[in-house]
């Protein structure tokens, strides 16, 4: 085989290659052959004049083993796969694709990408397949109804510790707020919804889960059955204040927009701090500010109507008045409450036997009588119960009498054998001390 080419050819090129030497022999007519290979009669001359000039390696195309023209230079992809595999470790093709344009100025397509994980077998988060839902239609207008919930996640990947995000998602329009937080709760699902009302207005509806932070397990008190409601949570009762309509969901996917949104920031958000080194809430809700405008211009949709449904704070209202854990307690006869294991002395004057204990949510607190701001002062100090000591008197040791009931009880009265047995054996030993 030596001096010989070895052609690499698909077998519809052999076909070819097999008509244009039946043309070239006069065989068969340009025209037939056409027919044959489905092509036109000018194509066929060509491919014939270039196998009479070339051979039969001429049936191959001319580009067959060359790099495309718009192919990704060796060097940027090995500069793009060791990015992948170290800083941008875990993220998706597409996440991928974005920060390598943004901070390292390399242009490769998701899909492009895609194909050099599976080929590099790098790995990462997918989508899994869901089972079908009813489809349910979003509202026609910004503010018609707002989704709320909290998300418990490792959000700084072990470089702190573990925290909650809450969000706001907007139904109409998917426009996101959010806040970080220690917990889930009533404060900070006020805070995080005190921030959504100052920079947007107060929202028709919120939809929200069966949490015991937004509804009460308790049973109906009387006052409550004969006014015909549900027991209210603090979450309740301020939103009931403010006029927002409350609907609770009955399952996770009922309310899946907030919850594929934390799905969401759990995979994009969380790879973003990671590539600042955030480690504290505070620096996480700083870095919010500046993500959320760019994440909401780019993923918000329009909403079906123009209107904007969101109700301006009307003038008067203190929100922290409002969004504030609120409790009763009873007014002692020194003028002293109890709240939280804690002891606080009232300095004002007052009649009564209620007064309402305001816990905000920048920590203070308030203490109300009909509304009025009433003052107090905390008592660290308690004066301690002494408790004297009771004096030690002698004990008296009783001693029963000789006829007493008890000195005449016998184990087994039931059988007299044995009492009579135990009185002979008695009259011996008295024998016995009058004979000595």
């Amino acid at each position: 085989m030596a001096g010989k080419d070895i052609i690499m050819a698909t077998q519809e090129e052999l076909k070819r290659l097999n008509v244009i030497h039946k043309v070239l022999d006069k065989s068969i007519t340009q025209i037939e052959a056409a027919g044959v290979l489905d092509l036109t009669d000018r194509h066929i001359r060509r491919m014939a004049a270039r196998i009479t000039k070339e051979g039969d390696k001429g049936i191959v195309h001319k580009l067959r083993g060359q790099p495309a023209h718009n192919c990704t230079p060796d060097k940027v992809k090995t500069k793009a796969l060791n990015l992948c595999k170290g800083i941008y470790e875990g993220f998706s093709p597409t996440l991928a694709s974005e920060k390598l344009f943004e901070r390292d100025k390399i242009k490769v397509s998701r899909e492009l990408l895609r194909t050099w994980f599976i080929k590099e077998h790098i790995a990462y988060a997918s989508r899994k397949a869901r089972p079908h839902r009813n489809w349910r239609e979003r509202k026609a207008n910004y503010g018609q109804m707002v989704q709320a919930d909290g998300s418990h996640h490792d959000w700084f990947e072990g470089r702190g510790p573990w925290c909650v995000l809450m969000g706001q998602i907007d139904d109409a329009t998917s426009k996101v707020s959010a806040e970080f937080h220690d917990y889930e709760g009533t404060l900070p699902f006020m805070a995080s919804f005190k921030s959504y009302i100052e920079a947007k207005g107060i929202p028709i509806s919120v939809y929200i889960d069966r949490h015991t932070t937004y509804k009460s397990n308790k049973k109906p008190s009387i006052e409550d059955e004969l006014e015909n409601r549900e027991p209210l949570t603090q979450v309740g009762r301020a939103l009931e204040e403010l006029g927002v309509e409350v609907i609770f969901a009955r399952s996770a996917p009922a309310k899946g927009r907030i919850e594929r949104l934390f799905r969401t920031f759990q995979d994009r958000l969380v790879k973003e701090m990671r590539l600042r080194k955030i480690k504290s809430i505070e620096e996480a809700n700083s870095f919010l500010k500046e993500y959320l405008p760019g994440y909401n211009k780019r993923f918000a949709v329009p909403a079906a109507k123009n209107a904007d449904l969101h109700r301006p704070l009307p003038k008067g209202i203190d929100l922290d008045t409002i969004l504030c854990k609120k409790t009763e307690h009873t007014l002692r006869n020194d003028f002293t409450v109890v709240d939280d294991k804690k002891l606080y002395q009232i300095e004002n004057n007052i009649r009564t036997q209620k007064v309402i204990v305001e816990e905000r949510i920048d920590g203070s607190m308030l203490i109300r009588h009909k509304g009025a701001a009433l003052k107090f002062k905390e008592i660290t100090t308690r004066p301690k119960k002494i408790n004297q000591p009771k004096p030690y008197l002698p004990r008296q040791v009783y001693i029963p009498p000789v006829d007493h009931p008890w000195r005449k009880f016998r184990i087994n009265p039931q059988f007299p054998q044995y009492e009579q047995k135990e009185k002979g054996n008695q009259k011996e030993k008295e024998l016995l001390l009058i004979e000595t």
